[in-house]
């Protein structure tokens, strides 16, 4: 009996990641509410790139002491829309560990006016926030936390604004 050819079967198969209007469709599970992410929004001014950017970092509640972790994230904007769905959580490479939750930052341009940022979990819950960026008075405004419903959503996440972070051209 042949030996099979090296190469010719030895796909390894890929996970299945669901699209965000899948996510949006799914019902989760029943849990109960508990924190586990916060998103803080803020201006940042980067110096190499000389571009002003609208930044929603992304935390988790919990810390990690043995290892460094990055949160893993799909995101699609549309408009006056922000969906980012939650993937999971990835090692970064670094040599020195730290306790400290995982994080991720997302630097956006030219966000005027209001817009609506969800927070999509793969269980499909769902965390809305409706945030009225003005660049001409340099502030971000908190109008809404919305929950959709949805069958057994729930409260994932808390949702703030950090002006001490705020950094403009010329600060």
């Amino acid at each position: 009996m042949p030996l099979r050819k090296p190469g010719a079967d030895n796909k390894v198969s890929k996970a299945r990641v669901k699209s965000l209007e899948k996510l949006k469709r799914s019902t989760p599970a029943e849990k109960k509410n508990e924190i586990e992410y916060t998103v803080k929004t803020y201006f940042k001014y980067d110096e190499s790139q000389r571009k002003q950017f609208y930044v929603i970092s992304i935390f988790t509640v919990k810390e990690f002491a043995s290892l460094n972790y990055e949160i893993s994230v799909d995101v699609r904007k549309q408009k006056s829309v922000i969906d980012i769905s939650l993937l999971g959580l990835n090692t970064r490479q670094t040599y020195y560990l730290e306790a400290r939750s995982a994080y991720c930052d997302l630097l956006f341009e030219n966000l005027f006016g209001k817009h609506t940022i969800s927070l999509i979990k793969q269980d499909g819950s769902i965390n809305q926030y409706i945030v009225d960026y003005n660049i001409f008075k340099k502030e971000i405004t908190l109008l809404e936390t919305v929950l959709p419903k949805k069958k057994n959503n729930r409260q994932f996440s808390t949702f703030t604004v950090v002006p001490e972070l705020f950094t403009f051209t010329g600060d």
